[in-house]
């Protein structure tokens, strides 16, 4: 089954931030809070209100958070995810930009892996996509479910289900539209 996530950026949200968790939530999409932005007791007490209505977050990148608040979920980048992370949470992913680095975070111990920029993003500006070829590369290069990140929309999405990735991370088609339940109508009459 191919799933979608949702990396969170609060200020791309047209609506109220936690209700947009919370509807996300209600919709089974998993949600990795990346609100890289704040400093990890910012990012405490935002997290700490938003498992009131999505209980099931995957945190990233703020390990002691995640701890402080019982979070059994976390979202790294590579150069901090280790073997000792998995004593810890009971599932790590790990952002991965090549088909080395995709091997590299499944030896550490990482349960799925997220690779990108396939397309062009705005996150990403003046980078040239790595493209669904490069996508392809990471998924044959390792046994844990890869996903599709960066500019990825209902125009391309297909293009990321045809690599075998497992699926697709979204931020700002979940942060901007104007209700969840029509934007994955709209991706699932493609998939």
């Amino acid at each position: 089954m191919f799933k979608l996530m949702c990396v969170t950026n609060r200020k791309l949200c047209t609506d109220n931030f936690y209700d947009r968790i919370e509807e996300l939530c209600r919709n089974d999409v998993d949600v990795i809070l990346r609100e890289k932005d704040l400093s990890e007791k910012e990012y405490e007490m935002m997290t700490e209100k938003i498992l009131k209505v999505c209980p099931d977050v995957i945190a990233h990148t703020y390990t002691r958070a995640a701890e402080n608040l019982k979070i059994k979920k976390i979202h790294l980048p590579l150069d901090s995810m280790n073997k000792d992370i998995k004593k810890i949470f009971n599932l790590a992913g790990v952002s991965v930009h090549s088909a080395e680095e995709a091997v590299k975070a499944e030896q550490m111990g990482a349960d799925y892996i997220t690779a990108g920029h396939v397309f062009e993003t705005d996150c990403k500006k003046g980078f040239a996509p790595r493209g669904t070829v490069f996508l392809e590369s990471v998924v044959h290069a390792v046994n844990i479910p890869v996903y599709g990140i960066g500019g990825i929309s209902p125009d391309n999405i297909g293009e990321i289900k045809k690599t075998g990735a497992a699926g697709a991370c979204i931020m700002s088609g979940f942060m901007r539209c104007e209700s969840v339940d029509k934007y994955l109508t709209k991706l699932n009459t493609i998939l």
